[in-house]
């Protein structure tokens, strides 16, 4: 019994270590690669997300924002002359950015994230992609919304800018800080 008992905790020790190994391994993964959080949020949802992202991640955390902010009466889907409603109807729409993010080069993996509009991510997002050399970094995109999946959004990017080596996105609009970061991991 005793030769039992001392086999049972070497086996538990072993898989203790090994566990702490990998959390060690994972650990060092994140923190030899440089990782922003970018993101647009007209209502604050998006950025609520971002910010728990960021910090799960250890990562920079950086807020795309138009020149002109939008409005609630810019925001008004129901209102075929709103602000939103015009951009989103133009597929050419690039709404101006207040500023770019210098380095962008230095990154290794950005969160790319955005509300669903219209099933497709804002036009300010490619404002933002175009105005920054993203090619051939590691994009993973994260969106919220009411109604809508993130799927299309995606699958619109994806085809818009082959050259960005596009992960599987998610939809964040209720998730834990835990869950978040055990996605996030993946990357």
């Amino acid at each position: 019994m005793k030769t039992f008992i001392i086999a049972l905790l070497a086996v538990v020790g072993i898989a203790v270590a090994a566990c702490a190994q990998q959390k060690q391994t994972m650990n060092q993964k994140q923190s030899d690669r440089k990782i922003l959080v970018a993101y647009f949020s007209a209502t604050g949802t998006t950025a609520k997300v971002a910010k728990q992202l960021a910090a799960a991640t250890s990562a920079d955390l950086y807020e795309i924002q138009p020149e002109q902010p939008y409005t609630s009466a810019d925001l008004d889907w129901n209102n075929k002359k709103s602000r939103s409603s015009v951009e989103m109807d133009n597929q050419a729409a690039r709404p101006a950015l207040k500023g770019t993010k210098e380095n962008i080069a230095d990154y290794d993996l950005i969160f790319l994230g955005y509300p669903i509009w219209w099933d497709l991510a804002p036009r300010v997002i490619n404002t933002f992609i175009e105005a920054h050399s993203l090619k051939g970094k590691v994009v993973v995109p994260f969106a919220t919304s009411g109604s809508s999946s993130i799927s299309n959004s995606v699958s619109v990017l994806k085809k818009t800018y082959p050259e960005i080596r596009w992960q599987s996105g998610k939809l964040c609009n209720r998730i834990s800080e835990q869950s978040l970061r055990e996605w996030a991991e993946k990357f």
